[in-house]
């Protein structure tokens, strides 16, 4: 409705411009958008008042010029000028009915513009560290992401999506270390837990699935474990080289 809208005011313009009503060097798109006061109309435009100086003309004049080279249309049963030169439109009943069909006949395309004209937009949503639990605010991450991706895509936007997976790297490997340093005290070793591991309850829970599917398959001593792993600051050493040691311990003792 409001691009209908758009076009009978950019219509207006041009026709004043070719019979020389008014000399304008550009035709701005008109601007359209819904009153705040349904007694000021359904929508409303400050085009004349955008115009006013270029035309030089006064807003209220150039108004009642744009009024008058208005072409007719069913979609309008009512305009006035307000204040300093807004033009007020009423819309017909007919016309919201109208619209309604256009749902129903448009179906999923109904509400599609090229606002965006192929502009790119890179959209990274969501992005859970793989590391720690997934909550609520992930989920409604990738929904509101999902959500403003498609509709930017329906606006005329090219979108990329991207959700990034870092299921690599040194955090990962300390993830692993932890789980196995948990899955070796269940599994009855006396382990003094690395103050740089992931203390997180749920890091028990991954070791205890562990421990229940595979038993003592993965266990080693864990003074075996810790041979040549430089001591915890804790005890005078360095947390990051601790576990730097223990992730080299597991790659050797699990191949």
């Amino acid at each position: 409705m409001k691009t209908q809208l758009q076009q009978l005011i950019e219509a207006a313009l041009s026709q004043l411009c070719n019979d020389g009503t008014l000399q304008l060097e550009t035709l701005p798109s008109a601007l359209v958008e819904r009153t705040r006061d349904r007694t000021h109309g359904d929508f409303a435009t400050n085009m004349a008042m955008v115009l006013a100086k270029q035309a030089k003309r006064n807003p209220r004049e150039l108004a009642q010029l744009l009024l008058d080279a208005l072409p007719e249309s069913e979609l309008v049963v009512k305009t006035e000028i307000a204040g300093p030169g807004f033009i007020n439109f009423f819309v017909s009943d007919a016309a919201y009915a109208t619209v309604i069909a256009q749902v129903f006949e448009q179906s999923s395309s109904y509400g599609k513009s090229q606002v965006g004209a192929g502009q790119k937009v890179l959209m990274e949503y969501v992005s859970a560290n793989p590391t720690g639990p997934l909550h609520v605010g992930h989920g409604r991450g990738a929904a509101y992401g999902a959500a403003t991706a498609s509709l930017l895509k329906a606006a005329g936007y090219q979108v990329h999506r991207e959700y990034y997976v870092n299921d690599a790297g040194r955090q990962m490997d300390i993830l692993a270390a932890s789980v196995w340093l948990r899955y070796l005290d269940l599994c009855g070793e006396e382990v003094t837990f690395p103050s740089n591991g992931y203390q997180g309850d749920y890091i028990w829970d991954i070791a205890a699935t562990l421990h229940r599917e595979q038993q003592d398959t993965f266990r080693h001593p864990i003074a075996t474990v810790l041979e040549g792993v430089p001591a915890d600051e804790p005890d005078g050493g360095d947390k990051e080289l601790h576990i730097d040691g223990i992730i080299e311990q597991a790659r050797t003792l699990l191949g």
